[in-house]
């Protein structure tokens, strides 16, 4: 049964404020709302496991102190998960490793009906959660969007964006997209790489885990969690899509499954035989093939010995960037990312579509992705309850937004 909202004090609660990504976000809200948490359209608080460092977002942010509502609350504590989810229509948190810190709230929100969005990379969490959860949600009419970050809104959304393009120009959608990084500037937060190690530490720990992770159907809906091969890129290619040199994405893992899961919930509609891939541009000639060759080598020695306990043990600890370090406000704003999107129809044609964002992607740009999917999510209701991706649970109304607000622009090349 759809549970009343209405009567919440709050429209939104950021939870994870003191985080690396929480505070930007505050310091977003701040900009879009005003500082008192009151503004004409939505009243907002912050929240996060110590009020010293509350107080200090406060602070940095420009954020009204005697107004904006602070509220202290454990991640871990099922009482305080409750307490907090009853107090507001969506709660957005960016509280990770999901997987050891999103449990209870993410129970606590369906339970109550409360609509939530995160910012998880994190599959075998995800899946978890839809099979712990998805029919309760949609009982309860708690919408639940993860994602909602560079993982995985750009492509998300780069692929909703392509398919209407190819729709409306040729009466065909793409049968096959190809995502091509062709710049970026910005590194992995400290939150992201802790993801990474914890399901390192989950896989060690349950080999099975590793079937999940391979399927690029996992987060799609019972009984849709098969299908066609899909395009994977593990090695150095000279990409004929593309016309350059491509080496792997890191991302793809986490960006490939969401994509799949929308097109599942959105029942098909690209045909049964719909792929999806990614990869990134590193030029074409001899110093394209030696770049690509370069980064793959990275990647598979980064994950090889990460792979090892004990060094993944001192890489978390003394070698990576922890949760809540990250690149200072100049650094951020000299971020920038340029994803192009290679359609192609059943028919033979094609189009190329480009999204690009004007800021770090995995900090600034992050939280005012989030920031906007929040805003969104809490005006619309087009959907009902249960487990949604950003294009299925927000689709044209977060594009619009993140073009007018975010810094983000998708065009047709």
């Amino acid at each position: 049964m759809s549970v009343d909202r209405n009567s919440r004090p709050f429209d939104i609660v950021v939870f994870g404020a003191t985080s690396f990504v929480g505070e930007i976000l505050t310091r977003y809200l701040v900009e879009r709302h005003g500082s008192s948490g009151e503004g004409d359209d939505i009243k907002w608080a912050i929240a996060g496991r110590s009020a010293d460092k509350l107080a200090n977002v406060i602070e940095s942010s420009g954020a009204d102190g005697s107004t904006l509502t602070q509220i202290v609350a454990d991640a871990r504590s099922v009482d305080d998960m409750v307490d907090l989810v009853q107090r507001t229509r969506v709660v957005v948190s960016t509280v990770g490793p999901y997987a050891l810190y999103g449990n209870e709230l993410v129970a606590a929100a369906v339970a109550a009906g409360t609509d939530y969005c995160d910012l998880t990379g994190e599959t075998q969490w995800m899946r978890r959660m839809i099979d712990l959860h998805q029919a309760e949600a949609e009982q309860t009419g708690a919408r639940i969007v993860h994602t909602c970050g560079f993982d995985s809104i750009p492509s998300d959304l780069g692929v909703w964006f392509t398919q209407q393009q190819a729709i409306e120009e040729f009466g065909e959608p793409c049968t096959s997209i190809d995502m091509r990084v062709k710049d970026m500037n910005g590194g992995a937060s400290g939150g992201t790489l802790a993801s990474m190690m914890n399901v390192m530490e989950e896989v060690a720990a349950d080999k099975s885990l590793r079937k999940v992770l391979a399927n690029p159907y996992a987060l799609a809906p019972e009984g849709m969690r098969d299908g066609v091969k899909q395009s994977e890129v593990l090695v150095p290619q000279n990409d004929d899509v593309s016309g350059s040199w491509i080496a792997p994405f890191v991302m793809a893992a986490v960006n490939t499954r969401v994509v799949q899961r929308s097109h599942a919930l959105l029942g098909r509609p690209w045909g049964d035989d719909f792929t999806y891939g990614e990869a990134m541009m590193t030029g074409a000639g001899p110093i394209g093939m030696a770049k690509a060759a370069a980064v793959t080598a990275g990647m598979a020695g980064f994950m090889g010995v990460a792979s090892i306990g004990p060094v993944r043990s001192l890489l978390s600890t003394k070698v990576l960037p922890q949760p809540g370090e990250g690149p200072s406000p100049k650094q951020q704003e000299a971020g920038f990312y340029d994803l192009r999107f290679f359609g192609k129809t059943a028919n033979g044609k094609t189009i190329t579509t480009k999204v690009t964002g004007d800021s770090d992607p995995g900090y600034g740009s992050t939280a005012k992705m989030l920031g906007e999917a929040a805003l969104v999510l809490l005006r619309s209701e087009a959907i009902g309850g249960g487990f949604w991706t950003p294009s299925t649970a927000l689709g044209d109304e977060l594009l619009a937004a993140l073009e007018a607000h975010a810094g983000l622009t998708f065009d047709v090349l």
